[in-house]
């Protein structure tokens, strides 16, 4: 099974590859990585973009000073301690990951055009539970990173206190009132 699906996910991949050579052709990889963490933690510092991006201090550093030159991140000092730094896309930014979205949308529309009814929702269904599952797997092989439910919510991010939140409107940010989970339930709160 593990190896139809290796076969089968080359297709998804080579969208995503497609999508962001196409649109993404100013930044590297890393760079879109970056910018993309900072998107999901807005106002996030340079020491925890570098360690949610496996990178060096130093290296985090010089990839963030070629983003702010290339007009994708801002800087500004931190509101709970002046001499750090937080970390802002730019409206340029947020056009860009638009178009990125936008492009991968399209070229997946095209292919699931092609399917039937029944295989649509069978595949939604399974990458729901895939997705599901390997996030899990992911948090509990990968201390301090947060799991993301299929609604965005976020169960166990480590960010929350440390100054850097989810951006209003993105996956994580909180949608309404926030109610108790009961106590069978995950130790999380639930959004409405």
């Amino acid at each position: 099974m593990s190896a139809a699906l290796d076969e089968a996910a080359g297709t998804l991949l080579s969208v995503w590859e497609a999508a962001r050579e196409r649109t993404t052709s100013r930044l590297s990889s890393a760079q879109l990585r970056a910018v993309m963490v900072v998107e999901q933690y807005d106002g996030i510092n340079l020491r925890r973009l570098a360690s949610l991006t496996d990178m060096l201090l130093s290296s985090a550093s010089r990839l963030c000073d070629r983003l702010v030159a290339a007009g994708m991140l801002e800087r500004e000092p931190g509101r709970y301690d002046r001499r750090e730094i937080s970390l802002h896309l730019t409206p340029a930014a947020n056009r860009l990951l638009a178009e990125l979205r936008a492009d991968r949308r399209r070229r997946l529309a095209r292919i699931l055009a092609g399917m039937s009814a029944e295989g649509r929702v069978a595949l939604l269904r399974g990458m729901r539970e895939f997705d599901e599952v390997g996030r899990r797997d992911e948090a509990t092989a990968a201390e301090d990173w947060p799991v993301l439910r299929p609604s965005g919510e976020r169960i166990g991010d480590p960010l929350v206190g440390l100054g850097a939140s989810p951006a209003p409107g993105r996956p994580g940010a909180p949608r309404g009132p926030v109610e108790p989970v009961p106590p069978d339930g995950p130790s999380a709160v639930r959004t409405a």
